[in-house]
């Protein structure tokens, strides 16, 4: 097995956590399979008994995904993590394995379409209260706070306007409470941001986004300390079965190895864009983690080693200008994915937070000239004059 000492995120991330078969393989072993054989019936008695180390059964644990976990804890910081088979799934089993009917929880508005309906309408059918904050506004966080309160959430930065939310004040917060302070922090990507040295408990990913960022495979994780997923994810996560194909557990890793360089140049994009488009007299506003003007700066400071590969911003003249704009890119292409190789484009009215009342959408910053673009690893000259042709054709609808 390879074995880390003190490495750097780059080697860790081509070599942390791999175990090899008797073969010798040079890249990690896919095991498509669903269980194991055992050599006795004593064996397979002291393996369901936790005496002999190995695996059961593939929707529990399976070699593969166990090094997609052990990669991503080396990259995290964490001590112990689950794979999940999307990121959706992953923030389900975080938020539900560790509350009941009467528990409360906290959440900033500025979430993910999914990720609100979990909070507004899931978690309430079983009885569990929930709040909405506004997440930059600590004094909302500790006025939601009561006595039944278990756990606060929170993505930074947000979705899609990427606002950033002081993690260690709300840690603080939650800590103060005896609460769980769970963090989707899919779109810093562990390298940009690590949420459990901020004193976050719970880190979650859609690992479909960066981790692949090669448009291929579903995947999410959830990282924590070893203690938290014994005592809360274990039992679900081995009962109610939301767990990662082997196959995009292979996937994953492969993805992990091109990780920093991807994310790199993807931010080098998302910063040369971002100025552009804050330059051109048909954008009205520009909200870009790496920009001085960035209404967070100072927290960004604080807790952020990078900008961001994500670019948010509006145009004037509403859904028509928003829609010629995407119309005439032709490198830029249009999907509701983010993180990927390949740079895309949303429109969040329309796509990705389409379910949310227009009242909702308009306290998150969203109306219907917002973008949202993810820069990919292409030319950035290129991308420039594909960003300047759509804008040229904004003219024609204004």
């Amino acid at each position: 097995m390879t074995t880390s000492g003190n490495w750097r995120p780059a080697t860790s991330l081509v070599h942390g956590g791999t175990t090899r078969s008797h073969h010798g393989e040079t890249s990690e072993g896919l095991f498509l399979t669903q269980g194991f054989v055992y050599d006795s019936a004593e064996a397979a008695e002291r393996r369901f008994k936790g005496e002999d180390p190995g695996f059961v059964y593939s929707r529990y644990a399976n070699p593969t995904v166990d090094m997609f976990e052990k990669r991503m804890c080396m990259l995290e910081g964490a001590e112990d993590a689950r794979a999940t088979a999307s990121g959706m799934a992953a923030v389900s089993a975080a938020l539900m394995c560790q509350v009941k009917a009467g528990d409360h929880v906290v959440a900033a508005r500025a979430l993910f379409g999914s990720c609100r309906w979990v909070v507004e309408t899931l978690m309430p059918k079983y009885g569990i209260e929930t709040t909405l904050v506004d997440g930059r506004d600590l004094d909302a966080w500790q006025g939601a706070v009561r006595d039944n309160t278990k756990v606060l959430f929170l993505e930074s930065p947000t979705n899609p306007t990427l606002e950033v939310v002081d993690v260690k004040a709300v840690a603080d917060i939650a800590h103060a409470a005896g609460a769980t302070l769970v963090i989707d922090n899919v779109f810093a990507t562990p390298l940009f941001q690590k949420p459990l040295e901020l004193g976050a408990d719970v880190v979650v990913y859609s690992a479909t986004k960066h981790i692949d960022g090669q448009g291929r495979c579903l995947g999410g994780i959830v990282l924590s300390s070893k203690e938290w997923i014994d005592e809360n994810l274990h039992d679900y996560f081995r009962h109610t079965g939301p767990s990662m194909s082997p196959f995009n557990a292979w996937t994953l890793l492969k993805g992990l190895e091109t990780l920093p360089l991807r994310v790199a140049a993807q931010t080098r994009n998302a910063a040369l864009i971002a100025d552009r488009l804050a330059d051109h007299p048909a954008v009205e506003r520009v909200i870009y983690p790496g920009r001085a003007d960035h209404p967070q700066a100072e927290t960004i400071a604080r807790q952020m080693k990078g900008g961001s590969t994500l670019v948010a911003f509006e145009i004037a003249g509403g859904k028509p200008a928003a829609f010629a704009f995407q119309n005439a890119l032709s490198i830029v292409e249009i999907s509701n994915n983010l993180g990927d190789a390949k740079s895309l484009v949303t429109h969040p009215a329309t796509t990705t937070h389409k379910n949310l009342a227009e009242e909702a959408r308009a306290e998150l910053g969203i109306n219907d000239g917002t973008l949202r673009l993810s820069a990919g690893i292409e030319d950035g000259d290129d991308l420039l004059e594909d960003v300047d042709r759509a804008l040229a054709a904004i003219s024609a609808v204004r």
